[in-house]
């Protein structure tokens, strides 16, 4: 049993050089498409600008959770914000009005959580099949 063990110290060593505490990127940007919402806000930003309201609107319609809150939303939005995914615009109307959008880097990580959406949905049968296994064992 060497192996895993030589395996277990490797991912010590990454994990040590790309940061274990909690705020840690690697930890916080999981932590965050693995919620009810960010995902879904991604998704939606990726199809261009959108407005507070309009945007907790969309999120309402598409999601099968009740209607985010705005208080949640408002922290979504900031956290993306300050981790460079979600860049945030006012104009100098009257009332101003503030619009959302992604950024390059908001881009990039919208493309990953596609590639790992789509390779769940193309698994969603051995998924189910291994549950209703798990499920009927239980």
């Amino acid at each position: 049993m060497t192996a895993p063990r030589d395996g277990i110290a490797a991912l010590a060593a990454q994990m040590a050089a790309h940061g274990t505490e909690r705020d840690a990127p690697v930890r916080a940007v999981m932590a965050l498409l693995g919620d009810r919402w960010t995902t879904l806000i991604l998704l939606v930003l990726g199809m261009g600008a959108w407005r507070h309201a309009e945007l907790k609107r969309v999120l309402a319609q598409l999601s099968a959770e009740q209607a985010i809150s705005q208080r949640v939303l408002t922290l979504k939005l900031r956290t993306l914000e300050r981790d460079g995914f979600v860049a945030r615009s006012v104009t100098g109307d009257v009332p101003p009005r503030v619009s959302y959008t992604l950024t390059a880097l908001g881009q990039g990580l919208l493309a990953q959580a596609q590639g790992l959406i789509g390779w769940i949905q193309e698994q969603s049968g051995p998924i189910r099949a291994a549950r209703a296994r798990f499920d009927a064992d239980a």
